[in-house]
């Protein structure tokens, strides 16, 4: 995706029990947020689900 998306898309990792991760009620060890949307688990970590996903919303 960095590679699609250069400068575009910003990664950032944290764990769950970061400073920035307080404000969500996170349920599972794999979230990912984009916009503070959370995504689906099953789309985040399906590469063409995740590429259809920010193409609609880049």
């Amino acid at each position: 995706m960095k590679e699609k998306y250069g400068g575009r898309l910003a990664l950032q990792i944290f764990t769950t029990d970061a400073p920035e991760a307080e404000p969500y009620r996170f349920r599972s060890s794999t979230n990912v947020l984009f916009e503070k949307e959370l995504v689906p688990v099953d789309v985040a970590t399906d590469v063409n689900k995740m590429a259809a996903f920010l193409a609609a919303r880049m």
